[in-house]
């Protein structure tokens, strides 16, 4: 049993891939109880294909990837596409408080569970549709995935060095829409628990990322100026990088604000004779200059670790922090204490470390409760427990491959 924040939830999960699916196991690690619907003539993609690690999987069960993007979850297997399964969904939806889907939109309503018909089962139902464009607009119909979401957001245009193409960006898009229609949920969950009222959230996965780059948005409406991707660099800020360090493929990144942390940086670095030249008397030179001035600095990082420019320069007051591999990640002494990650125990899989909830929470504390699920794992206690049918229904209805 749950000891979160939204103990006492239930979530009924029409989602697939990344976007969906993470939404819900963020609500899953606040106490939510997920029941995750897929079917055996639809399994969740995930649980076979992977296209971010390049990997394949044979059986249902195998996928880390899956496992890693469904931590907390309850399985259960359902045909949407006949009647009877329809019945049971609503049934479902019906001891449910949310619901979630991010099909292409038009395809829960025409299966007869779009909010309309929910709010009939449910009237004070939280639904939220997650799609590509949105569930309105000219664009409705446009279907995709992460890297279409960054794209058409505008974010991956800006993303990248100067004399590269626009940057491809992968499963961290997904994941931020992920965030944003969980963040919607508890804004629905807290007016309904204020009003006594659902609501239907319509949420466009490009426009959450669109919103993060607001400034850009803004300087070409107001000042017909289309930004350009520069790299590491910063509008107003230099030096403003990810530097070369001792060691093989290791980098930190350094940022200036202010002359106070410019002076305080030539201190740490033993004041050198080329921080007193012309070219870096002030911020605007340095901006100008800063090809010259990331040449320099590039000799002193080259000299250090990482971890040793980051003290060196954190104990002035300047902003400075390694980049970390995957590798670094597992042994950063600050990711470390924090408890970033967690061991759970997998039938098919095995032992696996997966992340924890990044937010601590003193008194309803959000945790991984749970590994992923196995397929259709908890269909006895879902049509069982919950929904009341007898074994011998159950049993009937997956011989009409209705839970299925």
């Amino acid at each position: 049993m749950s000891e979160g924040p939204l103990k006492g939830v239930r979530v009924a999960d029409f989602t697939f891939a990344w976007a969906g699916p993470y939404a819900t196991t963020l609500l899953a690690f606040m106490g939510a109880e997920v029941i995750h619907v897929e079917t055996t003539k639809r399994p969740d993609y995930s649980r076979t294909l992977s296209i971010t690690t390049r990997q394949t999987f044979t059986g249902l069960d195998q996928s880390t990837i899956f496992n890693d993007i469904n931590l907390s979850k309850l399985d259960i297997t359902l045909d949407l596409k006949k009647p009877k399964a329809i019945e049971l969904a609503k049934k479902l939806v019906k001891v449910c408080d949310v619901v979630v889907e991010n099909m292409r939109p038009g395809v829960m309503d025409r299966l007869g569970m779009g909010y309309e018909a929910m709010k009939e089962v449910k009237p004070d139902i939280v639904y939220l549709s997650s799609s590509a464009r949105g569930a309105k607009g000219p664009e409705r119909e446009y279907i995709g995935y992460a890297p279409s979401f960054a794209a058409l957001s505008g974010m991956s245009y800006i993303a990248g060095y100067p004399d590269d193409p626009p940057s491809q960006m992968m499963g961290e898009i997904d994941l931020i829409s992920a965030t944003a229609s969980a963040f919607a949920i508890l804004a629905a969950l807290n007016y309904r628990q204020v009003t006594g009222k659902g609501q239907y959230i319509d949420l466009s996965s490009s426009e959450t990322i669109s919103v993060l780059i607001g400034e850009v948005l803004m300087d070409y409406i107001i000042n017909d100026r289309v930004q350009f991707r520069q790299g590491n660099q910063d509008d107003i800020m230099a030096p403003h990088n990810c530097y070369r360090a001792k060691g093989d493929e290791k980098w930190i990144s350094i940022a200036i604000a202010t002359e106070e942390e410019w002076r305080a940086f030539c201190e740490a670095l033993g004041n050198p004779d080329w921080t007193k030249d012309e070219k870096f008397s002030d911020a605007y030179s340095r901006w100008k200059n800063q090809e010259d001035l990331d040449k320099l600095i590039t000799c002193w990082t080259l000299n250090h670790t990482p971890y040793e420019v980051m003290d060196i320069l954190q104990r002035v007051g300047v902003a400075a922090v390694p980049f970390l591999n995957t590798e670094d990640l597992c042994y950063d002494p600050h990711l470390k204490e924090r408890g970033l990650f967690t061991e759970v125990d997998h039938p098919v899989i095995g032992k696996k470390f997966v992340v924890n909830p990044p937010w601590k929470m003193s008194l309803t504390p959000a945790r991984v409760y749970s590994r992923g699920p196995l397929f259709g794992e908890h269909n006895q206690y879902v049509f069982g427990k919950l929904l009341g049918l007898k074994k011998e229904e159950i049993a009937d209805l997956e011989r009409e491959e209705v839970i299925y």
